[in-house]
């Protein structure tokens, strides 16, 4: 048997999930990335809570979407495996490119850029190779990738407010590798600040209401 592995390219179309109204009232834009299991509809919803006027929220969609428990009625979504990992990772973040395109932030408005969870890992690439800079990085619950170094972020300004934050309680993160991804995150992104918060493997609205 000779079997073989080939490649294509083709298009594709995903959604993306929005909250709120961009307008001249707007003050923040936050694009958010969800973690492993969720699908962003659901996922923007805990954003209901921060001023409806003031912020706009976008949360794009993982395209890799499953069943998830023995009843087949709910569905999450992901971003990577470990399976070809490097040319899904430039598809997703073409996608994202292209949620951008159209939706045409205006110059004016400030950036947030927040990353829950797996979502960690989708919102670093993307800042990274398409040197974005933002007026904050949130980092929530989230490992940070292992290929990404100080010199791939060296034309972040150095106003760029960068948070790290996570649950006391999470049951994902041992403290003895949280305090040495911190050190290594840290070296890489020297102006982060790092917080925490009495819940879990959570995102908490209130750890990012005044995140500017």
């Amino acid at each position: 048997m000779n079997s073989s592995e080939k490649e294509i390219s083709y298009t594709t179309t995903n959604t993306y999930s929005t909250l709120n109204s961009l307008d001249t009232n707007t003050k923040t834009v936050w694009i958010v990335f969800h973690g492993i299991g969720y699908l962003s509809r659901y996922f923007i919803r805990l954003f209901e809570s921060l001023d409806k006027s003031d912020n706009y929220f976008i949360a794009p969609q993982a395209p890799s979407k499953y069943y998830k428990g023995d009843d087949y009625r709910r569905v999450g979504s992901s971003w990577l495996t470990k399976e070809n990992t490097k040319k899904d990772t430039q598809n997703v973040l073409r996608y994202v490119d292209a949620i951008l395109s159209e939706e045409n932030i205006p110059k004016d408005k400030n950036l947030v850029i927040l990353g829950y969870s797996q979502g960690v890992s989708i919102a670093s690439r993307w800042i990274s190779s398409r040197k974005i800079n933002p007026d904050a990085f949130v980092i929530i619950s989230g490992g940070f990738p292992n290929e990404l170094s100080k010199k791939d972020f060296s034309f972040l300004n150095e106003t760029t407010k960068i948070t790290h934050i996570l649950g006391q309680k999470d049951p994902y993160f041992e403290i003895a590798k949280v305090e040495e991804e911190k050190v290594r995150v840290k070296h890489i992104l020297p102006q982060i600040e790092f917080r925490t918060h009495p819940g879990g493997h959570e995102l908490d609205p209130k750890t990012v209401k005044n995140i500017l």
